[in-house]
């Protein structure tokens, strides 16, 4: 694999630094986790999300543990909401199996399955959803949110991420592709010809 180490990325008003991780021999991406740029830039990029969220009237947000869940807390305080909801791909005692989608990550070995906590139901049910997250790369992680969301009778909205990864998310959600907003978007990377450098792929 070329040695090329990081990729430059605008996200929002921020530009950042993100390492490049390897995936495979001819596929790396570049590796965009919140939590790994402190709280001030979790705050703003919460904040600009919640701009671009704002006009779908979103009562609720939803997103995935662990990675969403400063940006869902940054983008409901941006938002003026008091509650949120977190999936979890982590099987604990309380959240059973009534609602339960299985989903593959582009950065998570093997297939998992994303719970929502029968408890949490009533605070989606019946209300407009905006389901948040970190990265929307393959999309698989997204679609199966938001077969939960509708199972539990929300009604998603909108989609709001800090960055979109290539482009086959679009053929992943379909007709849900359309809700998606997103403060950047950062490319795949594959070995470039001469095998020493990478380029950018939009795949």
């Amino acid at each position: 694999m070329p040695t090329q180490r990081s990729y430059v990325t605008t996200i929002g008003s921020r530009t950042i630094e993100l390492p490049l991780v390897r995936l495979s021999e001819d596929l790396a991406i570049a590796l965009l986790i919140c939590v790994d740029h402190g709280v001030s830039f979790t705050e703003t990029a919460g904040r600009e999300l919640a701009l671009a969220l704002a006009p779908f009237d979103p009562e609720i947000v939803v997103s995935v543990a662990t990675m969403g869940i400063p940006l869902a807390i940054e983008v409901s305080r941006a938002l003026g909401l008091d509650d949120y909801v977190i999936l979890h791909k982590t099987p604990k005692i309380h959240l059973g199996e009534s609602y339960a989608e299985p989903v593959v990550s582009i950065t998570t070995d093997g297939r998992q399955t994303l719970r929502l906590d029968p408890n949490r139901v009533d605070a989606v049910r019946g209300r407009r959803v905006a389901l948040v997250d970190d990265v929307v790369s393959t999309g698989a992680s997204t679609a199966a949110a938001l077969a939960l969301v509708r199972r539990a009778g929300g009604i998603p909205v909108v989609v709001g991420t800090l960055a979109t990864e290539g482009s086959g998310w679009r053929t992943t959600l379909n007709g849900d592709a359309g809700m998606v907003q997103s403060l950047g978007a950062i490319p795949l990377f594959r070995p470039d010809a001469s095998g020493s450098g990478l380029r950018e792929v939009w795949e």
